[in-house]
């Protein structure tokens, strides 16, 4: 027993004996009077024999009425004990992953003052570059970040494994998001790379790139909707589905596939217009998504993602004449297409931002950049692996050195160091699970590779979920 429960009961002993001694002075009130006066169970029911013993040593001619009273009052005691030690509330986090945001692109872009809600976050929090792993894919890094093992230790080692589209149950490792189900923490997901098909939560999980349907049956960079989901369920719990279907629509999940270079050629112009109009539309549905997510469904721990941002890297990537792979009825069509998509992406983010308050912890990474072609990487076995050259890839970030196209890392919250930048490669995506287990005060699994990011913290010493 807690030994804090120990001078209450010594309390209603006292309270008793002195209302005993009152007892002849009360108002001679009817049980009908108590009765419309609180809730109450009557004399003879288990919860007024509960409490009969106190009443007898001091009271051996106590009347009907008063028994009733006074059940009444010791009933409401717990009440008022839970009012006076409220349970202490657990940290809110907003997770928003950005596939392949490029600092190269969006540093001008904040320059300029087009992205002013990342503006805000940095300038609130802490932010730099995030190391990322060897050859980078969207599976093969979001697995290891869930994760905190390296990609043969998780298993999902790229967009294929062993001939077959990676999956969720490729994973040997526990992810972050299960870690924090089994400890009480309420959980919401939606549009995560490599979450198909979803697994169960303390809450919900709505799945994202690699999700196979129609027309998608690979489920490889390609956008199936909601109600063409194939292979395995794509919402959890599956009832949730018919709700976001009537409330949200019969959204994209994922982003648009990319044209092939010979459904281009004669029609560049065309396509990449209306291939961009396409991606724009998803986008909007999936902001409705996060919306209305944040708003109906507000979770603990909250994992959002886009992925549009390096699809249209990949091909409409703005280079010059002087890079590999340059064709000027392609790449001279729309050269602010890639960096509007981060424009966009602010846009998405002010969103977010709306559900963000003061107590709230809110990350925003990148897996990894994408970076215009290198000609020596053409001898590289990664070179192009994840698109097999159906599309003309101007662009990529499965370097084999993955230090050539780093992430990036925005944090902000209570108790995280304002405008600070992280300097070099000291964060990595290894790190970002044992940082959330921390704000929550979890402790880190052994088998966990990273660590936490306590140089973005004011008081890195003292556990941040002590602070709520």
């Amino acid at each position: 027993m807690r030994k804090d429960l120990a001078p209450p009961i010594k309390g209603v002993t006292s309270i008793l004996v002195l209302m005993c001694g009152v007892l002849p002075t009360l108002p001679d009130l009817s049980s009908a009077d108590v009765l419309r006066s609180a809730a109450a169970p009557t004399v003879d029911s288990p919860d007024s024999r509960l409490y009969t013993p106190l009443l007898t040593p001091g009271c051996p001619m106590v009347p009907k009425r008063i028994s009733l009273l006074l059940s009444v009052f010791l009933l409401a005691l717990p009440v008022f004990g839970q009012q006076q030690n409220p349970p202490k509330s657990k940290p809110r986090v907003i997770v928003v992953g950005v596939n392949g945001m490029e600092l190269d692109i969006i540093r001008p872009l904040l320059l300029k003052g087009r992205m002013p809600n990342l503006s805000s976050v940095i300038e609130r929090g802490a932010y730099g570059k995030l190391r990322t792993v060897s050859a980078p894919n969207c599976p093969r890094v979001y697995s290891t970040l869930f994760t905190s093992t390296d990609p043969e230790e998780h298993g999902v080692t790229g967009f294929i494994v062993g001939g077959i589209t990676a999956n969720t149950n490729m994973l040997k490792e526990e992810p972050v998001w299960s870690m924090l189900s089994k400890n009480g923490i309420t959980v919401g997901m939606a549009n995560v790379p490599a979450t198909f098909p979803v697994m169960p939560v303390n809450g919900y999980m709505i799945s994202g790139m690699l999700t196979r349907g129609k027309n998608c049956e690979d489920g490889v960079l390609c956008a199936p909707k909601l109600s063409e989901v194939m292979g395995g369920d794509a919402v959890y719990p599956k009832s949730m589905q018919a709700e976001l279907l009537k409330n949200v629509g019969d959204f994209y999940i994922d982003c648009e596939r990319m044209p092939a270079a010979t459904d281009l050629k004669g029609h560049e112009t065309e396509l990449i217009d209306k291939w961009l109009d396409k991606v724009q539309l998803i986008r909007e549905q999936q902001t409705k998504l996060f919306d209305y997510l944040l708003t109906t469904h507000p979770t603990e721990f909250t994992f959002l993602a886009q992925s549009c941002e390096d699809r249209t890297g990949h091909w409409l990537y703005p280079i010059t004449p002087f890079n590999v792979g340059y064709n000027p009825s392609i790449n001279g069509v729309r050269m602010d297409a890639f960096p509007e998509q981060y424009v966009a992406f602010d846009k998405v983010l002010g969103s977010i931002l709306k559900h963000v308050d003061e107590s709230t912890y809110l990350i925003i990474f990148s897996d990894h950049g994408i970076k215009p072609l290198r000609e020596f990487e053409e001898k590289d076995p990664h070179a192009h692996m994840d698109h097999e050259k159906t599309t003309p890839v101007i662009a990529k970030h499965d370097f084999a050195d993955g230090d050539d196209v780093p992430g990036s890392f925005f944090a902000v919250g209570p108790g995280i160091k304002h405008d600070l930048r992280l300097m070099g490669l000291g964060a990595s995506v290894y790190d970002v699970a044992p940082t959330l287990l921390h704000i929550y005060g979890i402790e880190q699994p052994k088998q966990m590779r990273g660590r936490v990011l306590t140089e973005i913290f004011e008081s890195p010493a003292i556990k941040v979920a002590a602070k709520q």
